[in-house]
């Protein structure tokens, strides 16, 4: 784990340094987000572009300890892309659209450089332990990429939640990765959790600053990577459950949000009130209280998918079957299929 130390450290101290200083070129350059409804939680202006922090700190870091792989080549053009996607979105407002499209193009971008996920395993199998996706790797493979990134776009409506569930994310997969030897993710992961908590005292409430889409955009972009490269290519795992629970708070709000709002007559990506954070808030919980909640309840997750990762195959699959059933069940409980909110 020494190996790791370094890594982690030294983005917390590039994420420390880079923060207060794109915050005041954020400033300067009218990267500000200016409160215009009512789903929003601060009531002042507030500096953009955090994101553009975590991403040096992450860049630096990469640069100095993995080595240049076709694999990596990709994954940093596919990060300049999303980068440059949220610097202009908190810039501009980028239709979603053409979001949607740049974020297509990044997972493309992994594609060339041979990122996909080939193959699932087959927890029931007797002579085939896997099931090769051949063709459909390329659009599984998008779906993936595409829908991590926004899930945590869509979990940023807290100071400092979307950062801190991404830092816990990070260590979880950090430690998947290296019980499986697999030292590139494992410091890759690493870099990502310290770039996320140097960030996060100028982000927890009351934040300083606001990582922006360019934030949320790039750490779902990396952790979807990261699941990719790490979790899903060990034929030990049950590869598909072992990053759904990991980040099972934004992956379940996420999916909840999509079928309430489907059951509501609403468009999927029409934004509402029901998330689980705003759910906490309402309930008496104060920002702080509410995100807090939510890191416990992302370690709890993360635990779970750390201990199906050392399963045999068909026990694991057992085990993540009933925790997401339990997660269901308790979903319909506190109404997260059904509209909510304070009008």
């Amino acid at each position: 784990m020494q190996t790791l130390l370094m890594p982690f450290a030294l983005a917390i101290v590039i994420s420390l340094i880079a923060t207060p200083i794109v915050r005041r070129g954020s400033i300067r350059y009218g990267l500000v987000d200016i409160p215009k409804d009512e789903r929003r939680m601060h009531k002042k202006p507030i500096p953009l572009g955090g994101g553009l922090a975590i991403f040096i700190a992450l860049a630096i870091g990469f640069f100095v300890f993995m080595p240049m792989t076709k694999e990596n080549i990709a994954f940093i053009v596919g990060c300049l892309i999303i980068v440059g996607t949220g610097l202009y979105d908190d810039k501009k407002n980028m239709s979603p659209k053409m979001k949607f499209l740049m974020q297509i193009v990044a997972a493309i971008a992994l594609l060339l450089g041979g990122v996909q996920i080939d193959f699932f395993t087959n927890p029931f199998y007797g002579t085939n332990p896997l099931i090769y996706l051949e063709l459909l790797s390329i659009p599984i493979t998008i779906f993936w990429v595409v829908g991590i990134t926004n899930t945590i776009n869509l979990i940023d409506g807290l100071d400092g939640l979307a950062c801190g569930i991404s830092a816990i994310a990070s260590i979880s997969l950090m430690f998947v990765a290296y019980r499986y030897n697999n030292m590139q993710m494992a410091i890759l992961a690493a870099l990502l959790a310290g770039s996320c908590l140097g960030f996060l005292p100028y982000n927890f409430n009351p934040a300083r600053i606001f990582m922006g889409d360019t934030g949320a955009l790039l750490l779902g972009f990396v952790l979807s990577f990261l699941t990719i490269e790490g979790a899903m290519k060990s034929v030990a795992l049950i590869a598909v459950f072992i990053p759904v629970l990991i980040l099972g708070v934004p992956i379940f709000d996420t999916t909840f949000a999509m079928i309430r709002r489907k059951l509501s007559g609403k468009s999927i990506t029409e934004a509402d009130k029901g998330h689980l954070h705003h759910r906490l808030l309402y309930s008496g919980l104060s920002q702080r209280q509410t995100v807090l909640s939510l890191y416990c309840i992302s370690i709890v997750f993360g635990i779970i998918g750390n201990v199906v990762s050392t399963l045999h195959a068909q026990n694991g699959l057992i085990v993540s079957i009933i925790f997401i059933a339990i997660v269901g069940f308790l979903a319909l409980i506190f109404g997260l299929l059904k509209e909510g909110g304070k009008d």
